[in-house]
C-alpha cells in the first residue's frame, strides 16, 4: 500500500474526528461513530472490476460515488433534527471531498 493511499484512509477517519470534536463535543463519540459508519459508501466499489483500482477516480465511477447522489448528501446537512442525519450528511460529504481530492492529485499526475 503505497504513502498516498495510508493517508487517504487515515484521513477519512480524522477529519470526522476533528468536526466531530469541533461542532459537537458534548456528543463527539457519537457524532464520530455514525459519520465513520458512513464510510460504508464504500460497498459500491464491490461492483466494479476490478474492485479496486490504485489510479481510478471514485467519483462519477462507483453508483453511490455519483450523481445524483453525491448532490444529495449535502442536503442532509440543513436537516435540522434529528441530529444524526446531519452527521450522516457530513461523514458522506467529507467522504467525497476526501475521494474527490484523489482525482484531482491524479489529474494533477502527483
Amino acid at each position: 500500500m503505497s504513502a498516498a493511499s495510508v493517508i487517504h484512509l487515515l484521513l477519512h477517519a480524522l477529519v470526522p474526528a476533528a468536526l466531530a470534536w469541533l461542532c459537537w463535543r458534548k456528543q463527539w463519540h457519537v457524532a464520530l461513530a455514525v459519520m465513520l459508519a458512513t464510510m460504508a459508501v464504500d460497498v459500491d466499489h464491490l461492483v466494479a472490476d476490478p474492485i479496486f483500482a490504485a489510479n481510478r477516480c471514485s467519483l462519477g465511477f462507483h453508483p453511490l460515488h455519483s450523481a445524483p447522489w453525491v448532490w444529495l448528501y449535502p442536503l442532509l446537512l440543513l436537516c435540522p433534527k434529528p441530529i444524526w442525519l446531519r452527521w450522516i450528511g457530513a461523514g458522506l460529504v467529507i467522504h467525497m471531498l476526501l475521494d474527490g481530492s484523489d482525482c484531482w492529485r491524479m489529474a494533477q499526475g502527483w
